[in-house]
């Protein structure tokens, strides 16, 4: 399994057997499905499909029967306005993470602490004050319990819209027979998107380093928290030393709690460019359209049929997703991008004379962004988006060269509003909003020039009688010369 942070470390201990049914202790059994990944080898012995039954028939269809009726409970339990079983998803995430040790005492106190100095730090580098947030420390169960309240708002209406985009694209004929079945269909539909959701949300909490990952804020607001046994693991990883690896996730997660706290219009920016996107979901069934046209199957000759579809296995015939606000998904990608970028710039110039190993923490996270990983990939699976935002390393550049010509508090200001943050355009010509941002500058000059002339005009009434190139236009008594 790919790592989602480029590190390819390992999880309390575990291995990433898991996807092969295995729970890391290498006997091929998974504590959670003693079937060791196959829903049925319970039923038919270690045979898989194949093979004797373990017991008689009365027992099998005792066992089957327990199975149908613990899925009747699970869609009962669903929240008839989720589009998503919700229940069933953090079931099935709490059982792929296991039992999860509570962070020890020191530990916790080692991640305020490193919070504490990282704010410290941060205020040399940026106008935006520390967000006072409440340093916690999670393993992955409180990972999954705090941010469920987040994936529920990103997640359910990207299920609620594949809903109907799959009713839409049925025949009025296939609708019309499927309507009496609507309400079962949907539950099916919500368990089986809890399920891949409960998977994925498995994976991601054992690879979370702090509350904030991809620039997404999925922690509870005013929350910045890490999760110490990830960070440790990295820490082994990159040969670095414990303290520096936290110091660096420390910084990273202070410096993005400042944005979420004082820029109070960006998370609901964010999540909002996610139900934009899942509000205009449709499915293009068009290649498989082509695909029928092209086997001519009423006139055709077998043998040419046989070779096409031999040539069709391996390819992906599902519903191609697509959205009529595709527009959505590049606001998103280049408002993640200005968020990590900002957070590059002030992170590397707070560390940079700190800690040894700053720049190569750095290296490891680029690497990790530009390698993508389960994480990103997950997401993808589950809401349709890219959260890879291809363009954080030019948004870093940006945000240096809008320091160096006017300041950090001309940069920060950038952040008061949306309308005056980069378009993605920018991302690829820093200069153009260079020029805006020093063209701003000048006319705050003149404003200030302006006011020291009216005060010295006040102050020296003789100065009235005088334009620009210092000659008198008249006399004494006023009068024209």
């Amino acid at each position: 399994m790919n790592n989602a942070f480029g590190f390819s470390f390992p999880f309390n201990g575990r291995d990433d057997d898991r996807d092969n049914g295995r729970d890391g202790n290498g006997d091929g059994n998974d504590r959670n499905n003693p079937s060791g990944g196959d829903p049925f080898g319970a039923f038919f012995g270690a045979g898989g499909h194949s093979g004797a039954p373990s017991g008689n028939l009365g027992d099998i269809l005792n066992q089957f029967g327990q199975m149908l009726s613990g899925m009747g409970s699970t869609m009962n339990d669903q929240n008839e306005r989720d589009a998503v079983n919700f229940d069933l998803a953090l079931r099935m995430a709490r059982q792929r993470v296991g039992e999860q040790a509570p962070v020890p005492e020191g530990e916790a106190r080692a991640i305020s602490e490193a919070l504490r100095l990282a704010d410290l730090w941060i205020d040399d580098t940026t106008q935006l004050p520390a967000s006072d947030a409440r340093a916690e420390a999670w393993n992955a169960g409180d990972w999954l319990t705090n941010t469920m309240p987040t994936w529920k708002r990103l997640v359910n209406p990207v299920s609620e819209h594949m809903n109907r985009a799959q009713i839409e694209a049925m025949p009025a004929e296939a609708r019309e027979m499927m309507g009496p079945m609507t309400g079962m269909i949907n539950q099916m539909n919500a368990m089986n998107f809890g399920m891949k959701l409960g998977h994925a949300l498995g994976d991601l909490a054992q690879q979370a380093l702090t509350g904030t990952d991809f620039g997404l804020p999925i922690a509870p607001a005013g929350v910045a928290a890490i999760l110490p046994a990830n960070a440790s693991a990295m820490a082994t990883e990159l040969s670095v030393p414990q303290q520096e690896a936290l110091m660096y996730l420390a910084a990273r997660e202070a410096a993005r709690q400042r944005l979420f706290k004082h820029v109070p219009w960006l998370v609901e920016r964010l999540v909002s460019s996610v139900e934009e996107y899942a509000a205009g979901l449709e499915l293009d069934t068009s290649h498989l359209e082509e695909i029928a046209r092209s086997l001519n199957l009423e006139g055709g000759d077998p043998q040419q049929i046989q070779e096409k579809l031999n040539e069709l296995q391996g390819q992906d015939l599902s519903p191609r997703v697509t959205s009529r606000n595709a527009a959505a998904t590049s606001r998103l990608e280049t408002l993640l991008a200005l968020v990590e970028g900002w957070v590059d710039v002030i992170v590397g110039e707070a560390l940079e004379n700190r800690i040894p190993s700053a720049t190569q923490l750095a290296e490891a996270w680029a690497r990790r962004r530009a390698t993508g990983g389960s994480a990103e990939q997950a997401f993808a699976n589950i809401v349709g988006i890219e959260l890879a935002a291809p363009k954080i390393r030019e948004a870093a550049e940006l945000w240096r060269r809008a320091d160096n010509a006017v300041g950090h508090e001309r940069r920060d200001a950038v952040w008061d509003h949306p309308d005056f943050l980069p378009a993605a355009e920018h991302l690829d010509n820093p200069a153009a909003f260079i020029d805006t941002l020093l063209d701003d500058s000048t006319d705050t000059d003149l404003d200030a020039e302006f006011a020291k002339l009216e005060e010295e005009l006040r102050n020296n009434p003789e100065l009235k009688r005088e334009d620009g190139d210092g000659k008198d236009d008249g006399r004494e008594d006023g009068t024209e010369l």
